[in-house]
């Protein structure tokens, strides 16, 4: 690029996801595209962003493709960037439209807007009892959990109360040797039907806000113990969330609402 040459930049959104207050909830990038980077640019602007995920979408088809940037690496499945970019393409692509269409890597995602929410439709994770877990994670974790559980690429352990949860204190770097898997922890909630955490310290987020992609799994394990279709659920990080979860034969519902933060360009050579 020549001095006298105008910077490249790329649009450039800051939303919380799983909210309906700024700076609560998930906070994720969402940078809109007309064609793809070069992977090792859309890696860099994640780590620049420096936020647990920062999307990228382009026009496919009738569509969009969507794409999932940690700071360290691209994921396969998220769920308040997904939340993120329909709200940024409800705002600013298509404000007429109802519904947006994204092909990912974990298949076909379909984002609705339902009055002032949205509804994510996503697939829906089993996950199974794991009746010898490694005993690192027995030590990463606080005593009293009453059943560890394993689904796709995160553990997930069960405490007794609400406040087991809350007040969990693990050990993030013995946490982070267990990549690809991150951990959630959930319990019955108080005021909402579970409640959760999630740490993924190997992906670089310690401590994630809200997971739209862990509730795949944790809506159906509860709708199974609680005997419920739709259920309500809180995430009891420092920023906290809330999403309803409805649950179906091989699908989940997320339905949650977001807040546009931040509006801008982003230079990139």
């Amino acid at each position: 690029m020549s001095a006298s040459s105008p910077p490249r930049t790329i649009p450039f959104y800051q939303v919380d996801s799983f909210t309906r207050e700024r700076f609560r909830g998930n906070p994720a990038a969402v940078c809109p595209l007309t064609e793809w980077l070069p992977d090792e640019k859309l890696l860099a602007i994640a780590a620049e962003n420096n936020l647990s995920e920062t999307a990228f979408f382009v026009p496919d088809g009738a569509g969009q493709a969507l794409r999932w940037f940690t700071p360290k690496c691209e994921v396969e499945l998220c769920g308040h960037a997904t939340l993120a970019a329909a709200l940024v393409y409800f705002q600013h692509r298509d404000r007429h439209a109802s519904v947006v269409r994204f092909q990912t890597r974990s298949g076909l995602l379909e984002v609705r807007r339902e009055g002032e929410a949205m509804r994510m439709n996503f697939p829906r994770l089993h996950a199974e009892l794991c009746p010898e877990p490694p005993p690192a994670l027995r030590r990463a974790l606080p005593k009293g959990p009453l059943e560890f559980c394993w689904s796709a690429t995160k553990f997930f352990v069960v405490y007794g109360s609400e406040a087991a949860v809350r007040d969990a204190a693990p050990d993030f770097g013995a946490l982070e040797k267990f990549h690809p898997r991150g951990v959630a922890i959930t319990a019955p909630g108080e005021t909402c039907d579970f409640v959760s955490r999630y740490f993924a310290p190997s992906y670089g987020v310690p401590e994630d806000p809200v997971t739209g992609s862990a509730h795949c799994a944790l809506a159906p394990f509860w709708s199974e113990r609680l005997g419920r279709k739709k259920l309500f659920a809180r995430q009891l990080s420092v920023r906290g969330g809330e999403m309803t979860c409805e649950v179906y034969r091989d699908r989940v519902d997320l339905i949650g609402h977001a807040v546009e933060v931040v509006r801008g360009v982003m230079e990139i050579g």
